[in-house]
C-alpha cells in the first residue's frame, strides 16, 4: 500500500468500506488530512459520516482533522461545532481552528480562540504563535504583536526559526525595522525565508542599499537566492530609482536560471519608467516571455503621465483597458491624455464608455493604530471621529500660513502673472472649505 499514490489510497480505503473490511480511526483521519489538502469537502464530508458511524468522529485525532478540513474549505461554523462538541482537545485542535479563522481574516474569532486556548491546558505550540504573528502582520496590529511577542519570549519559542521569520516580516511591516532587523540578527541557523523576509522589511522601508547588501552577504555565504529573494530586491531598487543595481540583479536571476515573472517584469518596467526611460520600458514588455498584466501596463501608464510622454502613454491606457475594461481610473487617465493633444472625438468615447458601463472612481482610504485601536479615514466621510474636525481647523490654519509665505515670496518675484501662480492654490482651499 506505500506504492499507491495518495490518491490511490483514499480510493482503496472507500472500496475497503464498501466490502466491509474494518479501517483503522488513524487511517481514516489520515484521509480526511488528505481531503483537508485537496479541498475536497465532498470527499471528506463522506469520511465524516463514516466516522461517526463507527463512533470515533469526536476524538482527538479525528476531530482536529475534520477541523482542518472544513476550515480549509471555508466552512467554520462545522469547524467550531465540531471543536466545541470534542470532549478532549489538544495543542493541534486548538492552532486548527486559529489557523482556520486566519484563513479567513475573521481576526475576532481567531484572538479569542487563542485567548480561551492560554486559558486552558494546552499550551500554544510554535505554530500558533506563527499563526497569531502571520494575522498581526496582515492587519498592522503591532501592539498585540509585541503582546504575544513576550508571550512566546516566555514559553521559550524565541528559537526556533519559522517562528522569527513571523516576526521579522510583523515588525517590519509595522514599522518597526530596528526590531525586525534585530531579530534577524539573533537567528543562528538562517534559512531562505529568514533572508527573504529581511529584504522585504527594507524593502518596504526604502533601504535599497541594505537589500542589495543582504544579497551580497548571501553570495558570500554561498546562499542561492530564489524567485521571491530578487523580487524584494527588484522592488527596493525600484523605489530608490536604482536603474543599474536594478539592471544587475535582473540579469544575474536570469544567469542563475531563474524565470522572471509578471511580478519582477512589473518592478523593472516601474524602475525604468521613473527613470524616464519609456522607450526601454516598452521595448521590455514587447519582449516578455508571457503576456503582460494589467499592473505592468499601468507602471508604464504612470511613468508616462509623470514623465509627459503622451503617446506611449496611450498605448499604455489602451492595453490596460483591455485587461480591466472595468477600472474607471484608467478610463480617467486615457481621457486625460487624449485631451491633452486635443483629441476630442476620443475623449468623448472614453468618456461614453464610463458612462454607459456606469463606472466612477473609487474613495482612497487609510488607516494607522493608536493605542492598539485601528482607526480608518476616508475621503468623503467624516462622521467617524469628532477629533477630524479638530485635525482639519489646523490644517487650514497651517494653509493659511503657508499661503502667506507664498504671497511674500510671489510679490518678490518676476512673473508675468503672479495672479496666474497664486490660482494654483485655489483648489486646495475650495477643499477644505466644503
Amino acid at each position: 500500500m506505500n506504492k499507491l499514490s495518495k490518491g490511490n489510497k483514499f480510493m482503496l480505503l472507500v472500496e475497503l468500506r464498501r466490502r466491509g473490511v474494518s479501517v483503522d480511526v488513524s487511517i481514516l483521519a489520515s484521509a480526511v488530512s488528505f481531503c483537508a489538502v485537496k479541498q475536497s469537502v465532498r470527499g471528506g464530508a463522506q469520511l465524516h459520516a463514516l466516522l461517526m458511524k463507527v463512533g470515533y468522529d469526536l476524538s482527538v485525532l479525528s476531530g482536529t482533522s475534520l477541523i482542518s478540513l472544513y476550515a480549509r474549505c471555508c466552512q467554520l461554523e462545522n469547524a467550531c461545532r465540531i471543536f466545541q462538541n470534542m470532549p478532549v482537545k489538544n495543542t493541534v485542535s486548538w492552532t486548527a481552528l486559529i489557523s482556520g479563522y486566519a484563513q479567513d481574516n475573521q481576526i475576532e474569532p481567531c484572538l479569542q480562540v487563542f485567548q480561551l486556548m492560554r486559558q486552558s491546558a494546552c499550551r500554544p505550540n510554535d505554530i500558533t504563535f506563527a499563526t497569531i504573528f502571520s494575522v498581526c502582520t496582515n492587519h498592522a496590529l503591532l501592539a498585540l504583536g509585541k503582546s504575544v511577542h513576550g508571550i512566546e519570549l516566555r514559553m521559550g519559542f524565541d528559537l526556533c526559526v519559522h517562528v522569527s521569520n513571523a516576526l521579522i516580516s510583523m515588525y517590519a511591516k509595522c514599522g518597526s525595522i530596528d526590531e525586525a532587523q534585530f531579530i534577524f540578527a539573533r537567528i543562528a541557523c538562517k534559512d531562505l525565508v529568514s533572508w527573504n523576509s529581511m529584504i522585504f522589511g527594507y524593502s518596504q522601508h526604502g533601504l535599497a542599499e541594505h537589500c542589495l547588501s543582504l544579497l551580497r552577504e548571501m553570495e558570500q555565504q554561498h546562499i542561492v537566492p530564489d524567485v521571491i529573494s530578487f523580487l524584494g530586491i527588484l522592488s527596493s531598487c525600484r523605489h530608490a530609482c536604482l536603474v543599474e543595481e536594478g539592471r544587475h540583479c535582473f540579469k544575474a536571476m536570469i544567469r542563475l536560471g531563474i524565470k522572471p515573472e509578471l511580478d519582477h517584469y512589473s518592478c523593472m518596467v516601474d524602475l525604468l519608467g521613473r527613470a524616464g526611460l519609456l522607450d526601454e520600458a516598452c521595448d521590455l514588455i514587447h519582449a516578455m516571455s508571457m503576456t503582460p498584466n494589467a499592473v505592468i501596463w499601468g507602471s508604464l501608464l504612470a511613468a508616462c503621465r509623470m514623465h509627459g510622454n503622451i503617446l506611449i502613454g496611450i498605448h499604455a491606457a489602451e492595453h490596460r483597458l483591455k485587461l480591466e475594461p472595468g477600472c474607471a481610473a484608467t478610463h480617467v487617465q486615457l481621457a486625460n491624455l487624449y485631451a491633452s493633444i486635443d483629441c476630442w472625438t476620443d475623449v468623448a468615447r472614453v468618456r461614453k464608455m464610463m458612462k454607459e458601463k456606469g463606472l466612477k472612481t473609487n474613495t482612497g482610504c487609510s488607516w494607522i493604530e493608536i493605542g492598539s485601536k485601528v482607526y480608518t479615514f476616508t475621503a468623503e466621510n467624516r462622521s467617524k471621529s469628532h477629533q477630524v474636525n479638530n485635525v482639519l481647523a489646523v490644517l487650514d490654519c497651517l494653509q493659511y500660513h503657508m499661503e502667506y509665505k507664498y504671497d511674500v515670496l510671489i510679490d518678490g518675484l518676476e512673473f508675468d502673472d503672479p495672479q496666474h501662480f497664486k490660482n494654483m492654490l485655489a483648489p486646495h482651499r475650495k477643499m477644505h472649505a466644503h
